[in-house]
C-alpha cells in the first residue's frame, strides 16, 4: 500500500477558479493500483480521454483538511499525458456540492 499526501484543491462552481486547500492524504492499496494500471491500459488503446475508476472509502482512509470534507462521493480520473498513465483524486463535498481534488501522479511512480 502507497501513503499519499498531495496538494489539493477546491473549485465551488464551474466559473469559478480553483483554490488551494492543503495537503490530502490517502492510500492507494494494490487492488486499486490494479484498476489505476487497467485504467491506463484501456486508454492507450480506446484513445478515450479518461476513465473514472472507482475507489473503496474503507480502504482509501482519506483525510481532508478541516472544512472541505467530508465527501460525498470519490473517485480516481485516470488520463494520459505524454502516453503515460496519471490520475487525481475527484470527490465532492458533501455540504456543498464543490469539487474537491488533487494534483496528479504518474501511475508508474507508485511502489
Amino acid at each position: 500500500m502507497s501513503a499519499l499526501t498531495i496538494d489539493g484543491w477546491c473549485k465551488t462552481s464551474r466559473d469559478q477558479k480553483s483554490t488551494p486547500v492543503g495537503e490530502i492524504h490517502f492510500y492507494v492499496d494494490v487492488p486499486l493500483r490494479q484498476r489505476l494500471e487497467q485504467a491506463e491500459e484501456r486508454l492507450q488503446k480506446s484513445h478515450e480521454r479518461e476513465v473514472m475508476v472507482d475507489v473503496d472509502m474503507a480502504t482509501l482512509d482519506l483525510i481532508v483538511p478541516e472544512g472541505y470534507g467530508p465527501l460525498s462521493d470519490c473517485q480516481m480520473r485516470v488520463y494520459l499525458h505524454l502516453e503515460r498513465g496519471q490520475y487525481h483524486l475527484v470527490g465532492h463535498r458533501a455540504s456543498d456540492g464543490s469539487l474537491i481534488y488533487t494534483n496528479a501522479v504518474l501511475i508508474d511512480q507508485q511502489l
